[in-house]
């Protein structure tokens, strides 16, 4: 019986100069791949359209075509094939074009061999696109099913079989790092490294080094080599969440490291290479930022050849219900408890100013104030609708992070009725339109004691 036939992955090479055909088909053949030769668009088009190829590298700029035209071909027709176009050196705008228009990555000319192999083997661990690969759990945590969340969902699917930076927005709480993990789990990085910055939670005069990392003696303290955010992402993917934050210095050093895929060291004098995918988020408007001179126009190009909007919980309200549910099975074991039809319309027709963040934690609380194993609407505390209007005319200013700004108002309002009735409890409840149970577990978890009694 003979052994099985191994698949040799096939790549169709497509450029009009036979010099660079040459040396990229020996590239491919010495990583022990098939390569098919075209020479212009056309004949591109033709070999797409007869054979089966696992990925396809073609240059930008032909006499009878652009590069373009092949990616547009491929993904017109629904092939299932990974394609990266050559473009000029430097030619930002070359780049993201194919990027926007569904190419899985891009090279520069004069084209590196090490960053050649990179893309290959990249394209070809990705999965094919209509295999399922380890996104039961992620998605599992993406619920619902109104109009808004699906389109996320098939936007994430589409974006994950590229190398496309993308830049994902959106208010604070409404899942935006849970997005980005689900691009990794669906790309050809899902086995790599997934590292994931806080922009807004460096110091900037550790900036630099903490992003490239230092060699030893760099400056006072550092007594050994170490590595950067870069480095620890190295063939996976790095988020770079609150974005918006960064400053305006070390966004230039930013796009350079992006532009070239290579990072020095501080201390360093030579560059390393890198290969990292990067994802980006934040809840500013980015493009508000540009406009008012905070965020660099050409870093913000290069951060959002995709952009993935996800959306709030007021816009997808019939999805509530399900998504309350799903966490409250997570809470509640085998203990029976549920909501009462009341509380799931008033869930339904809150604002949720905190998102699905705020819902996990109203939820919660609920679970633990509920009687009888039935979550009321009393039990839910939802704040009132004139109290949310009211707080959008003050401004921004001292209201995020979120949940400690509700916290602040909570501890006020207890406080004042506290006061009011010289600390007795009963009493305060009454006014507060609480039960006293409720109220015992407000006043714990924000640790009023009598101590805050006003004498």
């Amino acid at each position: 019986m003979s052994p099985e036939l191994k698949h040799i992955p096939c790549v169709l090479v497509v450029d009009d100069e036979a010099d660079i055909l040459e040396l990229l088909e020996l590239a491919l053949v010495r990583m022990g791949l098939e390569v098919v030769r075209a020479s212009g668009v056309q004949q591109a088009k033709q070999r797409l359209d007869t054979g089966k190829f696992d990925l396809c590298l073609t240059d930008m700029r032909m006499p009878d075509g652009e590069g373009l035209e092949v990616v547009r071909h491929i993904s017109e027709r629904g092939l299932d094939v990974p394609v990266a176009v050559i473009t000029a050196h430097g030619n930002l705008e070359n780049a993201v074009a194919v990027l926007k228009a569904g190419a899985f990555d891009y090279l520069s000319k004069p084209v590196a061999l090490d960053q050649l192999r990179t893309l290959v083997t990249s394209a070809l661990r990705l999965p094919a696109s209509n295999t399922n690969t380890r996104t039961t759990e992620g998605e599992s945590t993406l619920l619902g099913h109104s109009p808004a969340m699906t389109q996320v969902r098939e936007l994430i699917g589409r974006v994950a079989r590229s190398q496309a930076p993308v830049h994902i927005s959106g208010e604070s709480g409404s899942g935006k790092e849970l997005a980005a993990r689900l691009i990794v789990e669906k790309s050809a990085r899902r086995e790599q490294p997934f590292v994931a910055v806080n922009c807004g939670a460096i110091p900037e005069n550790l900036m630099e080094s903490e992003f490239f990392g230092y060699r030893k003696g760099a400056f006072t303290g550092a007594d050994k080599d170490r590595e950067g955010f870069f480095q620890a992402a190295n063939q996976g993917t790095l988020l770079l969440d609150e974005v918006a934050d960064l400053p305006v210095t070390m966004q230039v050093k930013l796009l350079r490291a992006i532009q070239e895929k290579k990072v020095r060291r501080v201390g360093a004098t030579q560059e390393e290479p890198v290969d990292v995918r990067i994802l980006s988020a934040t809840h500013h408007d980015l493009a508000k930022c540009v406009q008012q001179g905070t965020f660099r126009q050409d870093l913000y190009y290069r951060l959002n050849v995709i952009s993935l909007q996800m959306p709030s919980l007021r816009e997808m309200r019939e999805d509530v219900p399900e998504i309350a549910n799903q966490i409250l099975g997570r809470l509640r074991g085998n203990s029976g408890v549920h909501f009462s039809p009341e509380a799931l319309r008033e869930l339904a027709g809150y604002d949720f100013p905190g998102n699905v963040r705020e819902l996990e934690n109203i939820v919660e609380r609920a679970f633990a104030l509920c009687l009888d194993g039935v979550i009321t609407p009393e039990d839910l505390q939802l704040m009132p609708a004139q109290s949310t209007q009211e707080e959008g005319k003050t401004g921004g200013a001292g209201k995020y992070p979120l949940t400690d700004y509700l916290d602040r108002i909570e501890r006020e309002a207890i406080l004042e009725a506290l006061h009011q009735t010289h600390f007795n409890r009963t009493a305060a409840a009454k006014i507060l339109g609480v039960t006293f149970r409720a109220l015992r577990y407000r006043m714990e978890r924000l640790s009023i004691t009598d101590e805050d009694k006003v004498d």
